[in-house]
């Protein structure tokens, strides 16, 4: 009862719950980017490469000749696939910008009035040397005032 107990709370965190929606989406997302490279983007490439399917080329090992990467293989010919790797590279980057958008637009969704840079630039208080946001005017460890940073912080005892 107690694994069952833990994994249920881990569910309804949340967190697990975001997690699984981005893996399907990340499937979905992906399934669509790889059509739109091989379906649009890809032929109109080939076209101006006289007439040619990107993801075809190929080059043998063996150092034999064959009409297409299909008979190669079904030759049983070792080769080396860089069309399919330019075809991979290209779906990787576009994949790697859309969730750049993705990611860039939800950050201005939750703090609109915020930067995202500014929440992950800190500095260092002067009085207690703590980490604290750049943009803070007061200590939230110590309270102090940071409107003026001396030259020489003042030494605490305790």
């Amino acid at each position: 009862m107690g694994l069952f107990h833990e994994f249920r709370q881990f569910t309804l965190r949340g967190s697990a719950i975001d997690m699984g929606v981005g893996v399907v989406l990340g499937a979905a997302l992906s399934s669509f980017i790889d059509s739109l490279v091989r379906d649009i983007l890809l032929p109109p490439i080939g076209l101006l490469y006289s007439r040619m399917n990107i993801e075809n080329l190929y080059i043998t090992l063996s150092g034999k000749t064959y009409a297409s990467l299909t008979e190669a293989k079904e030759a049983g010919a070792i080769t080396i696939n860089y069309g399919m790797f330019i075809s991979t590279s290209i779906r990787f980057v576009i994949i790697l910008f859309v969730v750049f958008l993705v990611v860039r637009q939800m950050n201005r969704w939750k703090k609109p009035h915020q930067h995202p840079l500014d929440s992950m630039t800190k500095k260092e208080c002067p009085y207690c040397c703590l980490s604290i946001p750049y943009r803070a005017v007061m200590c939230p460890h110590c309270s102090s005032s940071l409107e003026e940073r001396p030259a020489y912080p003042k030494l605490r005892i305790k």
